[in-house]
């Protein structure tokens, strides 16, 4: 009823006013006749056209927000899969303070890919959320001097980024890699998936056997290294600071050289994915921070434990050996050395 209304009024005022237009003089419509010839030939001394400018003037819809605030909706929208329009206009609100409606939100959304519809969760969320309970396993190749052939298992904890288990063999079979997933599940911890590729080993028997320990498996797509990233990289670690920089000898050789390079990996390799961390560390691993960043505590030394034979070494503080000299070389006190001499013998050495 009001919009009828509202139509008869606006059909009204139109009458009235061409009814006016029908009333006014000869000499008002020469006159403005005149302006707009001006107009016009201004217009055209400037390559200007008439049609851009008022299209422009006249163009529909609110004006566009600041840059800013459209790239700061795209990224909450990426960052956020699983968010609408709704909940990034409350997030803005509530919480930035800035007013947006939701469908101004969903005018500057980026729009899903074909792959994925938007809503779905990523798979490095999924392993972030699972990352507790996830385990991975894969197979490297290593070469003997003999050129011999040897596969390397490694089964790594998504958590801590430590490695529960390794083991060498000539000649994996279904069998032997359901034993080692055994020796790898049955601790103390209790993992919910184990994330694997779709080598031909990983038959649909060994699957099943690996539901009955308890887990469940995760299956990366076909081609897609990334997808078990974690494992991947590990393996690339293994190559570049251990099996690059050596030959090995026999499978027993390769064997006590990986279970080295596995201590060491586990409780003396810092790791930057852990803040950076030590996937495994000791106790005496804390050290609690000098006064000064550049400066060792006093009455401490460094110590220097060679790994694989100095290819890597591990370094931690220890005691001073030779309590006169920090004494002496630390303390600006007692710089001078007779001072400094008279000060050891009142403590003793």
């Amino acid at each position: 009823m009001l919009s009828a209304l509202s139509i008869v009024v606006r059909l009204a005022w139109d009458l009235v006013q061409w009814c006016g237009l029908a009333l006014r003089q000869r000499e008002s419509l020469e006159a403005e006749i005149l302006f707009l010839r001006r107009q016009l030939a201004l217009y055209r001394e400037r390559g200007v056209k008439p049609r851009r400018v008022w299209r422009w003037k006249s163009r529909a819809g609110r004006p566009p927000i600041p840059k800013e605030l459209r790239e700061l909706i795209r990224r909450m929208a990426e960052d956020n899969p699983v968010w609408g329009q709704e909940r990034i206009a409350n997030e803005l609100l509530l919480k930035l303070g800035l007013r947006v409606s939701p469908r101004t939100v969903a005018k500057y959304m980026p729009r899903p890919s074909a792959g994925r519809p938007r809503g779905g969760q990523r798979w490095s969320t999924f392993l972030r959320n699972h990352a507790r309970g996830v385990i991975a396993c894969d197979f490297l190749v290593a070469v003997t001097s003999t050129f011999r052939v040897l596969y390397v298992l490694v089964v790594i904890e998504h958590h801590t980024r430590r490695l529960i288990h390794f083991n060498v063999t000539a000649h994996p079979t279904a069998k032997w890699m359901r034993q080692q997933l055994r020796e790898a599940v049955g601790r103390e911890e209790r993992y919910e998936y184990l994330l694997h590729d779709r080598d031909a080993i990983f038959s649909a028997e060994l699957d099943e056997s690996i539901r009955r320990l308890g887990l469940r498996v995760l299956k990366s797509p076909p081609r897609s290294p990334k997808a078990n990233s974690i494992c991947e990289r590990v393996i690339g670690t293994i190559r570049t600071e251990c099996l690059d920089w050596l030959i090995p000898l026999s499978e027993v050789h390769l064997r006590q050289t990986l279970k080295v390079w596995v201590t060491h990996y586990n409780r003396g390799r810092p790791h930057s994915a852990l803040g950076p961390g030590v996937p495994d560390p000791p106790v005496h691993l804390s050290v609690p921070l000098p006064k000064s960043r550049h400066r060792l505590a006093d009455f401490h030394s460094v110590q220097a434990k060679a790994i694989l034979g100095g290819l890597h070494r591990e370094y931690s503080l220890g005691r001073a050996q030779y309590k006169s000299a920090v004494l002496c070389g630390l303390d600006r006190e007692f710089a001078d050395h007779s001072r400094c001499s008279r000060f050891i013998r009142g403590v003793g050495t």
